[in-house]
Formats: structure tokens, sequence, C-alpha cells
């Protein structure tokens, strides 16, 4: 078995005084701008304010959308920009800004092929809600694909010694001039660190009570899918400085979290993408489960506060790694047949038999006539043991965030750059519209994580 792959950060006795281009978070759109960065021959340094690496990207665990890729080819798929353009759109309210939206659905395939050329395959294809075409990336050890995409770009990080420090929180861009020159800082004592660009890759505001109550103040009883770190504290550093702020007011509620325990897990898409249904207290569908996760949360919310359970068997759990850590952890209910597994949920046993009899002929036909569902419908549920987990919707991910034109330059209130500061990631609005479909957010930390260390590059030459 391979040795685990364990990241040391940098030691803060060896930070300098100047670097060509700062890196604010070390989620997938900071690795992927600082690797970018540093192969077009800049000095980047990477600076974290928490002890963990990763981000929000490390609780990834469906895939990276793409279209038009070798990949799809390979499992005789045949996509087109224009319908991951449309479909992101259509999922997003059309309220999505085109100008972002067209740069991110025609690199998609570009940032899969520069993942292989560093070794990170992602060669396996599952689908998510509110896409009508398998194109969602993954592993074909079908890890979950954010703990392996950060180990994998940690491992790209150590082998070019970029400079990472953890537990150093940015405070403050410093500006001269209208133009970026530095940032304050604070590790166990007060930095001032000189540079020409600031790359913005701080996440979203998922754990950010503060920003979720002046924006979102309906959300804020609701658990949340967020690291701790999750706090918005780029968007706040941007906007001490002048920047223009899009879509603050769109919060993403995830719709299917585990949250019986103290802790708030997420169970991914690629659940109901294998094959998995959710059904009501009373045993029995609700919902389209690939619908867009505003319908779903919706659907769920309709129920009354009860939540509900994902449904599945042995074969749509082979092809979901993850569902092996949400059983080591506690999640999941299993039963030899389907009437166990109604007792130990306690679903009405008769409703749950019927229900799931019902779908697995609607599969092997093809045609859902009671909710319309067309994807995720490759394989029955037939094969015991059966499991359940139950879900209710939690605070996801934030689609809000600084404004940024296609060079992911950050724009002031009057729409102008603010030279010398770029943004990548969650931590910028108006990719997503008032939805975002899942195995976008990974799509986009890559995307426009290589944007940022291309254009930085061009902007300090």
């Amino acid at each position: 078995m391979a040795e685990k792959f364990i990241f040391t950060p940098t030691k803060i006795d060896q930070l300098k005084d100047s670097y060509d281009v700062i890196i604010i978070g070390s989620g997938g759109a900071g690795l992927t701008s600082a690797i970018q960065a540093y192969e077009l021959g800049l000095s980047p340094v990477i600076l974290e304010k928490m002890d963990k690496l990763g981000g929000n990207t490390t609780r990834a665990s469906s895939g990276m959308n793409a279209a038009e890729t070798f990949v799809q080819l390979n499992h005789k798929i045949v996509d087109s920009f224009q319908d991951f353009y449309d479909e992101t759109f259509i999922g997003g309210g059309k309220q999505n800004n085109p100008e972002l939206l067209k740069i991110f659905t025609e690199h998609g395939a570009l940032a899969i092929d520069w993942l292989a050329q560093h070794g990170i395959e992602l060669d396996d294809l599952t689908i998510t809600g509110g896409m009508k075409t398998m194109r969602t990336h993954r592993p074909s050890s079908l890890a979950p694909i954010g703990g392996y995409l950060v180990t994998e770009l940690l491992k790209l990080v150590d082998k070019y010694q970029i400079p990472l420090f953890d537990n150093i929180k940015v405070d403050q861009l410093l500006m001269k001039n209208d133009r970026i020159v530095g940032v304050k800082a604070s590790a166990d004592k007060k930095i001032e660190i000189h540079t020409k660009a600031v790359i913005l890759a701080t996440g979203g505001f998922g754990a950010g009570k503060d920003l979720l109550a002046k924006y979102r103040k309906d959300l804020t009883s609701l658990k949340t899918t967020n690291q701790p770190g999750a706090t918005g504290d780029g968007i706040k550093l941007a906007q001490n400085i002048g920047a223009k702020l899009v879509d603050m007011d769109q919060v993403q509620v995830h719709p299917t979290v585990q949250q019986d325990t103290p802790h708030a897990f997420l169970i991914g898409e690629a659940v109901r993408g294998e094959g998995a249904i959710l059904v009501n207290n009373e045993g029995r569908r609700f919902v389209n489960e690939l619908d867009t996760r505003k319908n779903v949360t919706q659907a769920i919310d309709d129920l009354g506060g009860t939540g509900a359970y994902l449904i599945l068997d042995t074969s749509i759990r082979q092809r979901v790694k993850a569902i092996e850590f949400y059983d080591h952890v506690g999640l999941v209910e299993s039963g030899k047949d389907l009437t166990e597994l109604a007792e130990k949920t306690n679903l009405n046993p008769e409703n749950l038999q019927a229900t799931v009899e019902k779908w697995n002929k609607a599969v092997e036909a093809n045609k859902d006539s009671e909710f319309n569902r067309s994807t995720g419908m490759e394989r029955t549920i037939s094969q015991g043991p059966f499991f359940a987990i139950h879900i209710a919707p939690a605070v996801h991910y934030t689609m809000g965030g600084v404004a940024i034109n296609h060079n992911t330059q950050v724009l002031n209130t009057d729409n102008q750059v603010i030279e010398g500061l770029f943004a990548a990631g969650e931590v910028v609005g108006g990719l997503h519209g008032n939805n975002r479909i899942g195995g976008n957010s990974i799509a986009e930390t890559v995307v426009f994580g290589r944007q940022a260390g291309q254009q930085v590059f061009k902007y300090l030459n």
C-alpha cells in the first residue's frame, strides 16, 4: 500500500517580506493558482488562516464538471460546451453572469487535461442534479473528489517548494496609487508583506453567521456543511478597498445533509446520481431526486421539517466510495431486506417495498412517469443489503461574492479593475446565478484558479 502523503506547512521564520503574488487561501482555487503561477516562472506564496489545509474543497464529494473531454469520449459520451452552458444557465435561474459562464464552460476540458498532465486523473464519470449528460469527472478509484484533489495539488506544491504558511490571517490589503502593493497579516505577530498582486481564494461565507445574518437572516438557524474557516474573509478584505459585491443574497441550501450528529455531513449528489431515491416518512417518493438543488430542497422543506431518507442498495454503494465513510461515522442504517430497513428507520414497510418495486420498473422501462426523472437510472435498487441515510437541508454554498471580469480581475463599485487584485473560487459571485449545479464548484476552482495564475503572470509582465 502506498505511503500516506503528509504535507508539512512552511515554518513561519521562513516568511519573506516580498513575493511576486500572494495567494490567500489553500483550497482548490488557491493551490491551482499558485501552481500555475509558479510554472509560469513567478514566485508565489500561499497564506492559510486555518491549521487545516484545503478549505471547503476537502469536503467536496461528487466530482468536477467539464464538457467535450477525452474522458467523455472514452465513455462514448458526446457532449458540447453549449449544452453545458445552457444547463448551467437554466439551473442558475438564468441569472448567471454570461461572461464568466462562457469562460467556465469552455475551459473545463482544458482544466481536466491540465490536471491529467500533472498526474491527477479524473477518468470516471457520474451525473448530478440539473444536468442531462454525464459530465461530472472523478477518479476511477471513486474516492471523494475534494480530498483527492487537495492531496494531489499539495504534492505539487511540495515538489515545487512553493511556500505555504498556515495559521496566518490576512487582515488588510494594502494599496498605493490605486493598485495593490502588499498585505498586513497576523500570525504570532503582526506582519507586512509586499507584492504587486494578490489572488483571493478564501472561499465563501457559509459558516459566517454575521454575513448570513446580514444577507439571509432566514437561514441563520440552519446547520452548515462548511468548514469553520468559511466566514467570508476575502469578501470583507476586498470590500474594504472598494470592491463590488454581487448576488450576496443567493445562498444555496443543500438538500441532502445528515445532521442527526453534532457535525453535519453532506451526502454528495453522486449517491443520487448513481441511482438512490428519496422517500418521505411514509416510505414514498415525493420528488425528482435529480432536479436542481433548489427544487429538491423545497420539496424536502414542504414535508414539514421531518427530513427524508435516501434509499440505496449494495450496487449503488459500490459506485460511491464516500458511503464507506458515511457508514464508518455512523450515518447509515442497513437491512438485509427492505422490511428490516423499514423497521430500523420507522418507515412503513409496505409503502417502502411498493415504492422500490415501482422505481425498479421505472428504471427497467427507462421512464419515470411519477416524477419525470431521466438521469441516474442505470441500476435498480435490488441487491441486498439495503441502506438508508436520514437527511435534511443545510446551508451549503454562497453564490454571491466579489465581482470579477473573465480575467479574474476584481472590479470596484464603478466596474473598474482594481489593479493587482484577482479572485477565484467561491469568494467570487455571479457565476452560478441563483443555484449552483453539483460538480461546478470544483470545476470553478480549477478553471478560474488556472486563469488567475495566468492573468497575474500577464499583469506582472
